[in-house]
């Protein structure tokens, strides 16, 4: 049995549990034989999906706001399980962060057990670390804007804790078009353009998403700027999905701000035992200075969704785009 605090079992030696660090990029496969790895690996996974429970809790966004450092700095945790599949050697090991099943109808059930450990597995740990709960998940923070995300994921598992982070609007937006032009999945090349452009790019996306399951949209989940840094109407899908105390809605700033006092919060929330978190450094930060006109007219443009989410959850928020006032920001 571990202790909080303590040296924890296994290979997260030292005084704390350590983030789980991505593969670095030289150590990555060739495309060619990647692609036939991952192929052999899901083929595995589905073969062996009876034996795969569905995992314990999702965290479902917002995009940009911290969700690859809160799901790195988890799967430190020991009674943590990471995503199938977990053998150092093995490619994509660390690379699988979120599944995307809840906002991609193509894929079954079966397919999305393949992505996590075994019931031998999870007793195994379970064994080692004396504990009787461990639990596995998945980051996909498209799912707190997809419109259709909630309601299949209640059907699949309805019993599974969920963790959103909010992050300042402004910041979040400006960070999402920051990451799409350095994928090379933006064209164009200011974010003032970007913005003029997301209503017509944004047009009747929503509502193709909801009446053809089987649709995509690139631009819902890529170039949605301002829409996704919109919190409340998203959020009421998943509270209107799933039971009340299911849902923990964090900031993104206190995150950063404070790792140590977040996370316990969340393992909390999971029914973990608490542990010292190690180096706590964020994953994908971004540079960059938002134009000082730009941001004005984003806070706003997002003010009125700010207010009427403090309202509905019943604290400010310390936004930029709150009556609160600024707060320094993470990232």
């Amino acid at each position: 049995m571990w202790e909080a605090g303590s040296t924890l079992p296994g290979d997260l030696t030292g005084p704390s549990f350590t983030p789980h660090a991505p593969r670095p990029a030289g150590t990555r496969r060739v495309p060619r034989l990647r692609a036939l790895a991952r192929a052999g690996i899901r083929g595995a996974g589905i073969a062996t999906a009876g034996v795969r429970p569905l995992p314990d809790f999702l965290i479902i966004g917002a995009k940009r706001s911290g969700t690859t450092s809160l799901y790195r700095w988890l799967l430190g945790h020991p009674e943590v399980l990471p995503p199938f599949p977990a053998a150092r050697w093995l490619p994509m090991r660390s690379d699988i962060k979120g599944v995307h099943h809840f906002d991609d109808a193509r894929h079954g059930a079966w397919w999305y057990r393949s992505h996590f450990p075994t019931r031998a597995a999870r007793a195994l740990v379970a064994r080692r670390t004396g504990t009787a709960r461990v639990v596995a998940g998945e980051a996909t923070p498209y799912y707190l804007h997809h419109p259709l995300a909630a309601a299949r994921a209640t059907a699949l598992v309805p019993d599974a804790r969920l963790i959103a982070l909010l992050r300042d609007p402004v910041e979040r937006a400006w960070s999402h078009w920051k990451e799409q032009r350095r994928r090379g999945s933006e064209p164009l090349a200011t974010f003032e353009a970007a913005l003029d452009a997301e209503p017509e790019r944004l047009a009747g996306e929503a509502e193709r998403l909801v009446a053809d399951p089987g649709y995509r949209s690139f631009a819902h989940e890529h170039q949605s700027y301002a829409a996704t840094s919109r919190y409340l109407e998203p959020l009421g899908r998943w509270e209107a999905a799933f039971s009340p105390g299911q849902l923990l809605v964090l900031r993104s700033e206190d995150l950063f701000a404070d790792p140590q006092g977040t996370v316990d919060r969340v393992l909390d929330h999971l029914g973990l035992s608490r542990a010292r978190l190690g180096d706590a450094q964020p994953f994908n930060r971004t540079a960059g200075a938002l134009a000082t006109g730009t941001r004005a007219r984003l806070e706003a443009e997002l003010a009125a969704d700010t207010a009427a989410l403090e309202a509905h959850l019943g604290r400010p928020m310390g936004w930029t785009t709150s009556r609160s006032g600024r707060l320094e920001t993470g990232t």
